[in-house]
Parts: C-alpha cells; structure tokens; sequence
C-alpha cells in the first residue's frame, strides 16, 4: 500500500475507508465514521449498480434463453432459483396479485445482494492496488464490497419500508391503515401508544433488517484482512523471519478455510434479506 512501515492498525484502517470524492484519493482524509451518512460512498455505489446490472442481465438471459425442452444448465439454474423464491413467496404471500410484483422483486434482491456479498471473496489487495495503480496514487482508497458499507444495507431496508408503505396502503387503504396504526395493538383506547408502538416496530424492523447484513459482511471483511495480515507482514516488513513461512502456511490454510465458510455466509445473508422482505410485505397484507 505504501513505502512506508503499515502496522496490522493502519493496513486496517486503510481498507475500512470509502472513497467519498474523485478528487481526494489521499488516505489523509479524516476517517467516516460508520455511521456518518453525510458523504456518498463512490465505491459503494459504483460496486453496487455494477454489480446490479450484471444480476439484472444474468435474469434476462436465463428469461430470454428460456426454451420448452431440455434446458441447459444454466437454465435449470435460474429455474430452480426461479421456483424457489416463488414457493416462499405464495407460502407467505397469499394474494395472488401482490405476487406478481414481489416475488420477482425477492428474487432481484436475492441475486443482487448475493453478488454483491460475494466480492468478498475477491483476495482483499486485488481490486484497491489496481486502484491504486490507475491512480498512481500508493494511498488511494476503495473498498469493494457495498454490503458492508451500513449506507448500502440501510438504503435496500428503506427501500423495503417504503414497499411495505405502499401495500399497506394499496390492500386496506390509507384510513384503513391509519385505523389500524391507532387500535392496534391495545385498542383505540390507548391510540397514542398504539401509534408510537407501531412506528417504533416499523423503525426497529427496518434498522434490524439493514443492520443483519452490515453486520455480517462487515465482519466476514475484518476476518479476510486479518487473515490476510497473516502471511503479507514479511512482505510489508522487507525482512523474512523464522516465524514467517509458518505464518504464510497458517494464512493459505486459514484463508482457504474461511472463504469456504464464507460462501455460505454471503448466501444465507442474501437469503435471510429475502426472506424478510416478503415477511414485512407479508404483513402488510395482514389486518388487525
């Protein structure tokens, strides 16, 4: 990353960091906190509308390519996952017409989110030193994974809240819905706490459901740097040590055992953010 000494602290720091403007590539910017949401994130949003229009055209070709006899195996791939998300979907949506937005709608969230999980598994220097070398600039920020940026998760919830918004209205109408933010649960009698319950429950689930997925990818990223760190000291340090070829052996070990693990991680996360947006939309349908 550069000609000077990086300690384990500040090689972390460094690929933690976003690329918040073009014209400022320095490592010298102040560091974000994780929860700072005034700065857009370029990397993240530039990974994450790449990366959805990559999910979008592998939809479309798997729909175009689609033929009535013996499919290929791609085609079989896109069915079965076509089939699945559709099952969940009708087991927990019952209004046939819904369905015909939202389970399309899991499955973009599914294949979107799963890819964009997996840029994870990308080895971590690859992409911010290539960056880097565009920029001729050895302190160059970028992080490739848009998951594990809470912006990108907070955003899909939001965008999930405001679905949920809409078919509440849409199935029991807006005075329908109001009558059921202000007696719901404790009866119209203790409207106000209903309504501040209600918004509060709207809140927690939209928080919690963008959090889960931060919160997983955010760690799983940490892991691949500390693993990564295992066997790069000698190469940042310019010396070899005694201890050095052990620790490269236990970094190619450690890292080929957890981005195996990994690979389940990034699609549970993508499955559990699925399955969550048709419950919330789910109970949308519901009354009260």
């Amino acid at each position: 990353m550069s000609s000077e000494v990086m300690t384990p602290a500040s090689y972390i720091k460094h690929h933690l960091q976003s690329l918040t403007s073009l014209s400022d590539v320095t490592a010298g910017q102040a560091p974000k906190n994780i929860a700072d949401f005034s700065y857009i994130n370029i990397d993240s949003v530039f990974f994450a509308v790449l990366l959805g229009v990559i999910g979008s055209f592998l939809l479309w070709r798997g729909a175009s390519k689609a033929t009535a006899g013996v499919p290929g195996r791609f085609q079989a791939a896109v069915e079965i996952l076509y089939e699945f998300v559709d099952d969940m979907c009708k087991s927990i949506i019952h209004n046939e017409q819904s369905r015909k937005m939202v389970a399309p709608l899991g499955l973009t969230l599914f294949v979107w989110i799963f890819l964009m999980n997996a840029m994870d598994m990308l080895p971590v220097d690859l992409l911010p030193l290539t960056w880097q070398g565009m920029t001729g600039n050895h302190h160059a920020l970028l992080r490739v994974v848009p998951t594990a940026d809470l912006n990108t998760t907070l955003a899909l919830a939001i965008g999930v809240l405001l679905i949920c918004i809409f078919y509440n209205i849409k199935i029991k109408g807006f005075g329908g819905w109001m009558h059921e933010m202000f007696s719901a649960p404790f009866g119209s009698k203790l409207a106000p706490a209903n309504f501040a319950m209600n918004i509060l429950e709207f809140f927690s689930k939209t928080v919690s459901h963008g959090m889960r997925l931060f919160g997983n990818m955010y760690a799983g990223e940490l892991v691949f740097m500390l693993i990564a760190m295992l066997g790069g000291a000698w190469a940042v340090s310019g010396s070899v040590g005694l201890l050095d070829p052990i620790m490269f052996i236990i970094h190619i070990i450690a890292g080929a055992a957890w981005a195996i693990f990994h690979i389940l991680v990034i699609t549970l996360q993508a499955f559990i953010f699925m399955a969550l947006t048709f419950v919330y939309i789910g109970q949308a349908h519901d009354h009260h």
